[in-house]
């Protein structure tokens, strides 16, 4: 018997005021949802210099490139996916080994029938009645089959989309606590 697989889940938040960076978040979780690591960053400020030079690709830039490659670079726990809640972060699946997919919690109308479609060919079940939105990068979009078989097998406990809200808390307040001098 194959040993199920551990989940990577990635966020990046932009903190509030005028100033607020963006912070990202990483967790790698067993296949129950329970934590195996967490990992987050300092801040990352652009310039008004970088603004205007990376234009609209300036954040697929800070959140793959500089945030999200940085996480699981530091990791030291391997995973068979990486699903992050937000389209930018898709582009650090050209930095990682595994897919990324991005994954979105479907409205009840949605798995009786309604839309969607745009998002992602493919619906993954996990529990009883929830389904999800899976994307991938373009140039990966062969992979989203094998997430939704690699989700499928598992017996994660409860919502897919319920870890990025773990790990924002989390981000709050390990920076109400200072703790950012242990970023990635």
């Amino acid at each position: 018997m194959q040993p199920l697989p551990n989940l990577g889940f990635i966020t990046v938040v932009q903190e509030s005021g005028p100033q607020g960076g963006f912070v990202g978040g990483y967790l790698a979780a067993n296949a129950w949802g329970r934590p195996l690591e967490f990992r987050l960053t300092t801040a990352v400020q652009p310039s008004k210099v970088h603004q205007i030079l990376y234009g609209p690709t300036l954040r697929p830039y800070l959140f793959a490139d500089l945030i999200g490659k940085t996480l699981i670079e530091k990791s030291s726990v391997s995973v068979q996916v990486v699903l992050c809640d937000c389209e930018e972060l898709l582009e650090l699946r050209r930095h990682v080994g595994v897919p990324v997919a991005w994954v979105t919690l479907l409205p009840e109308e949605s798995v009786q029938g309604g839309g969607h479609e745009e998002l992602s060919p493919g619906l993954v079940a996990s529990g009883l009645h929830v389904k999800y939105a899976l994307k991938c990068h373009s140039r990966f979009r062969h992979e989203e089959q094998a997430v939704q078989e690699l989700l499928n097998q598992i017996e994660f406990a409860g919502d897919l989309t319920e870890p990025f809200s773990r790990i924002r808390e989390a981000l709050g307040e390990a920076r109400r606590a200072g703790a950012t001098s242990r970023a990635a």
